[in-house]
């Protein structure tokens, strides 16, 4: 047998998400005698179906991308057309993405533990150093870059393994144009953000982002404002490192200045040796977590996700934050990335962005206090039966303090010199991400 042609039928069951390059879904691939096999698929949005120099790079780094197989990277099984419109077929992940788990964490006002937060940057760094280091049958480096490392593409099973997805789809939108750049600003490398050519160092710049993101339940650059300044805080490399708070030691800062550093020669030279500094911050005591370590924790903080039996979906126990405009795949032209706004003219589009963040982070429900004077919130959902156990402070408009003045040493200022410049943090708390979870009067 020299050849087998055939057409394979997808059964669309349902959306998963939908983003700023188009729609993931999940399907059953159908079979011969009722075989069936889960998978997702990921279609592009019309304007790029259309766009033939977009197609041609896409397909070029779809064909690049597609021999990736890593424990840590979502595998691609296949590219099709169907009525003229282009798809992957990927591996379909049972579990969450970091961005919505994040959300969730930051709902509950529960933090994610320090040495989870590094074991999940090891795992995506070990995947990148696989794609960095892949080469061609004449041994020729592919020299392959994500460009778009961020939350909401590191997906995490309920195993607890870290998954890294949508490799080539940014990169293919920046190819295709001299004009442009993709990409989501509050994870983008500075050079990326200057529209400037990038390398596997500025893949290491943005899963230091992630990392920074994870340990502090907040971005690394300000999000509270228009993506004009969020674009301008990327291509100076603005970084608010009193955002951390105190736990993180002196030898992970150091990891983390590396990996943000503005210069992309004093990032890491190589993945592997991130990877490496990362599985030595938490191992080097002859212990560390786990994939077991990470799903644990997991279902202790999200049941549901386990267990879908009591006959709700999963959706309605994540409901996770719409994700705002400035998170999502930005494609900008030249003249976008370079001009820059006065204050006054974006004052009116902060005030819109910061009412719409409280907005959409409240949670609706019922709040009481149990027999041992402990703040129980009943969420506001038909179907859900569990409850939180919250600290009584859950309802009161208070943020724990950032690193104080008194703790920032002289290594700080040696730290931000590696970037362009250390933010002193807002006056007004006011101009602060406003996570505190609120409630009508009415209800307290």
């Amino acid at each position: 047998m020299k050849k087998i042609v055939c057409s394979t039928e997808y059964q669309i069951v349902s959306k998963i998400a939908e983003g700023g390059m188009g729609a993931v879904y999940k399907a059953q691939k159908m079979g011969v005698e009722g075989f069936e096999k889960t998978v997702a698929i990921k279609t592009l949005l019309e304007c790029y179906s259309k766009d033939q120099r977009f197609i041609d790079k896409f397909v070029s780094e779809a064909k690049l991308v597609a021999n990736l197989v890593h424990e840590n990277i979502v595998q691609i099984y296949q590219l099709d057309r169907f009525k003229g419109e282009y798809y992957f077929v990927l591996e379909f992940v049972n579990g969450i993405s970091l961005y919505n788990f994040m959300d969730f964490l930051n709902k509950a006002r529960v933090c994610l533990p320090e040495k989870l937060a590094v074991f999940i940057a090891s795992r995506i760094a070990r995947g990148l150093a696989y794609a960095h280091s892949r080469c061609d049958s004449s041994g020729v480096p592919l020299k392959i870059v994500h460009c778009d490392v961020c939350p909401h593409n590191i997906m995490i099973t309920t195993e607890g393994l870290p998954k890294l997805t949508d490799f080539g789809i940014a990169r293919a939108v920046t190819m295709s144009s001299d004009d442009s750049v993709a990409g989501k600003l509050p994870f983008m490398s500075p050079e990326q953000a200057l529209g400037k050519e990038v390398d596997f160092k500025s893949d290491i710049y943005s899963l230091g982002t992630v990392l920074f993101y994870m340990l502090c339940g907040r971005h690394s650059r300000r999000t509270d404002v228009g993506m004009k300044e969020v674009l301008k805080e990327a291509q100076q490399n603005a970084v608010h490192w009193e955002f951390l708070p105190d736990s993180v030691d002196d030898e992970l800062l150091e990891i983390l200045s590396t990996m943000l550093a503005t210069n992309p020669d004093d990032r890491y030279q190589d993945t592997s040796e991130l990877a490496k500094s990362l599985e030595y911050h938490i191992y080097k005591d002859g212990y560390g977590p786990t994939i077991v370590t990470l799903s644990e924790f997991m279902q202790e903080q999200m049941p549901a996700l386990y267990n879908t039996a009591d006959g709700y979906q999963t959706e309605e126990i994540m409901d996770p934050t719409p994700v705002e405009e400035v998170e999502r795949t930005q494609v900008m032209s030249m003249p976008e990335r370079t001009q820059v706004m006065s204050r006054d003219e974006i004052q009116p589009q902060v005030t819109e962005n910061v009412d719409e963040l409280r907005r959409t982070q409240r949670i609706e429900g019922m709040a009481k206090t149990d027999k041992d004077d402990n703040m129980v919130f009943f969420p506001n959902k038909n179907k859900m039966t569990r409850t939180m156990e919250l600290p009584k402070t859950f309802f009161k408009k208070e943020r724990q303090q950032s690193r104080s003045e008194s703790s920032r040493t002289a290594k700080i200022i040696n730290w931000a010199k590696k970037t362009a410049k250390t933010m002193p943090l807002p006056k007004n708390d006011d101009d602060f991400d406003d996570k505190t979870q609120i409630m009508d009067d009415h209800k307290r």
